[in-house]
């Protein structure tokens, strides 16, 4: 599969300089970074969550959890939880599901990314479906995305994650 029209005309519209990867078949984010030989902290997972009654993404390291007290705080929400992808699949349709880019400026969401995520030269992540990422300089995705930037992520221990309300 290649990259979503909408994805590349987003891309070529705002005259982003990035690679664009293809690799075997991955569904979840750290199996991605394994296929692609790129290390979890490089590799930008999209998660999205509902605060409130509206949807918004999160973006940070594959090899990280939300901390959703610190997220739930920085938004400054009164709640919030992860959206089920019944919730939030039509809202990307060029993309398969579960392999959204952090675009949330394309999709019309509000974008938070990560600050050790922000602390990268170059990110990595979905390009639209399991096999295809794209690569750039954490710069220029700033520069398109202009992600409001904030600490909460931890990394992932194998241990249950707690949830906001």
């Amino acid at each position: 599969m290649a990259i979503p029209e909408k994805i590349k005309d987003y891309l070529l519209e705002n005259a982003l300089s990035y690679r664009h990867k293809t690799h075997p078949v991955a569904y979840t984010s750290l199996e991605t970074a394994a296929v692609d030989h790129v290390p979890g902290r490089e590799l930008a997972k999209t998660v999205v969550v509902k605060s409130g009654g509206s949807l918004v993404l999160a973006v940070l390291p594959a090899d990280c959890v939300i901390k959703m007290e610190a997220l739930k705080r920085g938004i400054g929400s009164k709640s919030l939880v992860l959206a089920s992808e019944n919730e939030f699949v039509w809202h990307f349709p060029s993309c398969q599901p579960g392999a959204m880019p952090p675009f949330g400026k394309l999709f019309g969401l509000p974008l938070y990314c990560d600050r050790a995520l922000a602390a990268q030269l170059e990110i990595e992540f979905n390009a639209g479906s399991h096999t295809d990422t794209i690569r750039m300089e954490f710069s220029e995705f700033e520069r398109l995305e202009a992600p409001v930037i904030l600490g909460f992520a931890e990394k992932f221990t194998g241990k249950p994650m707690a949830r906001a309300a």
